[in-house]
């Protein structure tokens, strides 16, 4: 056999261990969030407050109590994760956020929340619907819809200049 093909034999094995690890992995944290959904879905419960802030951040730097900060894994610890700062009752409370609701929620606007300690898992408007914040553009498409808008110009002072030319043709 020639040293080529072993070492393609040896690369292609090693990569189907990896897959199947990977796979092995995956069904374990998949079962491991279901568990942890329905933890918290079983101490749910609803409350209405005045969203007053709300924002990506660190979780040292979130202002959560320290056994909080404790208790979480020290690579997230640095890690930025969506905080809301709402005023529940008469306490201003800061809350973590899911990362599907954080976009949902207004801020300056009184809201009720499904909350499991310190976590909110949905929201629905106090009166009415809860309006989705506009989603803001990144650089790029900032980028992309400023040259479309450049090229449009160009290509309607193009088409005068041809028009002009024409009626001075007649």
């Amino acid at each position: 056999m020639s040293p080529w093909l072993i070492v393609m034999l040896v690369i292609c094995v090693i990569l189907i261990i990896g897959i199947i690890v990977l796979y092995i992995l995956g069904k374990k944290s998949q079962k491991k969030k279901a568990e942890q959904d329905a933890q918290i879905a079983a101490a749910a419960q609803t409350m209405s407050m005045l969203i007053i802030d709300k924002k990506r951040m660190r979780l040292r730097d979130a202002g959560l109590p320290a056994a909080v900060v404790e208790q979480t894994p020290k690579l997230l610890r640095r890690s930025k994760v969506p905080v809301v700062k709402a005023k529940v009752g008469p306490k201003i409370m800061t809350l973590l956020c899911d990362a599907e609701v954080f976009e949902s929620i207004p801020v300056k606007k009184e809201v009720k929340a499904v909350v499991s300690g310190l976590y909110i898992t949905g929201v629905r408007g106090l009166r009415g619907t809860v309006a989705a914040a506009p989603k803001k553009k990144g650089f790029l498409a900032k980028l992309k819809a400023k040259a479309e808008k450049a090229e449009s110009a160009k290509a309607e002072l193009s088409k005068g200049k041809t028009e002009k030319a024409a009626s001075k043709k007649k």
